[in-house]
């Protein structure tokens, strides 16, 4: 027996029916509502003078996360040459996942 699943999106406004799922965020809190058109289009033209003012937030600060930035500053070396090093100077390392930051430390002081 074959089974079809249907799901319709109701607007969370009107109660009518829904044509899209719109995500917004404010004051660190993501949020998502059911519009029809006439709805979505209301919400967009609302925002728009605070869209157009606002900045662009990173991916690391959507969905209510504290925006994050990572810069590199040093070049870390290869792990697979860390580990071959480490198992030439009998340094009990795995064969995956994290190295220990011992084995990086020694590596460093080697080189």
């Amino acid at each position: 027996m074959a089974q079809q699943v249907v799901v319709t999106l109701s607007d969370d406004i009107d109660g009518g029916q829904a044509a899209e799922t719109v995500t917004f965020a404010i004051d660190g809190k993501s949020y998502e509502i059911d519009l029809n058109p006439v709805n979505a289009k209301k919400l967009r033209k609302t925002l728009a003078p605070y869209m157009a003012a606002g900045r662009k937030q990173t991916n690391a600060g959507k969905h209510g996360k504290t925006p994050v930035s990572y810069r590199h500053t040093s070049l870390a070396p290869d792990p697979a040459a860390v580990r071959a090093w480490a198992r030439s100077h009998q340094m009990e390392v795995p064969a995956r996942g994290r190295i220990p930051k011992r084995v990086y430390e020694a590596f460093e002081q080697a080189s």
